[in-house]
């Protein structure tokens, strides 16, 4: 068992919910190391500051089980990218250049990405593997709570847990758009890469499939 301070306490738990997903107090005090009491204590403080809610599922056999998940109001305890400005220079951009307008800068965006990946990636010669596991520490690093994993068919999955550029990614799907395109070229010729899970679509995440075409 750990004795740490309530707030990092909570925000362990915040973000167990945020990676992970929905889940019972019983799971999360597995993932966490400490007691469920101490767990739904923590629950129970995140509730009453409006970061967590709940909802009682119904189980074939014995008690409902009490399930917590994120509320809308903790996205403001993970890193937004200065969210705010960047919506209204996308706006501005719009509103100025037009959707073209908008278009051509989005495309110039993903051009100079690119050019910065390639020179923190592994080239083409390296296993699809470590290119995936460099592109997941990068995206990690720009604050996409980025993980990845092997499936067992050999397909490799990016998970993105939070979005940095959530507000200005609803504002223009070209964003996201412009992500696939830069994966596809960054990882190499003889990939392909599928979003399987799109946060602005509701998901709770965003997810790639990547895989040898």
């Amino acid at each position: 068992m750990r004795t740490e301070r309530p707030a990092a306490a909570q925000d362990r738990v915040l973000f167990q919910l945020k990676t992970k997903g929905p889940r019972t107090a019983a799971q999360l005090a597995q993932h966490l190391d400490v007691t469920p009491m101490a767990v739904r204590q923590h629950l129970y403080a995140l509730a009453t500051a409006g970061l967590v809610v709940h909802a009682d599922e119904r189980r074939r056999v014995g008690r409902p089980a009490r399930i917590w998940r994120l509320a809308p109001a903790a996205e403001a305890r993970f890193p937004d990218s200065h969210a705010e400005l960047a919506v209204g220079m996308l706006a501005a951009a719009r509103a100025t250049f037009g959707e073209k307008g908008l278009s051509k800068l989005l495309s110039e965006r993903t051009r100079a990405q690119l050019a910065a990946y390639r020179a923190r990636l592994p080239g083409p010669e390296a296993p699809l593997e470590k290119r995936v596991a460099a592109l997941a520490d990068l995206r990690r690093d720009e604050g996409y709570m980025a993980e990845w994993s092997r499936e067992r068919d050999g397909s490799l999955l990016l998970v993105e847990n939070h979005c940095p550029i959530w507000a200005t990614a609803r504002l223009c799907e070209g964003l996201c758009g412009g992500e696939i395109a830069l994966f596809r070229s960054v990882l190499g010729r003889g990939v392909s890469v599928e979003r399987t899970e799109h946060l602005v679509k509701g998901a709770r995440r965003c997810v790639y499939r990547i895989a040898r075409a």
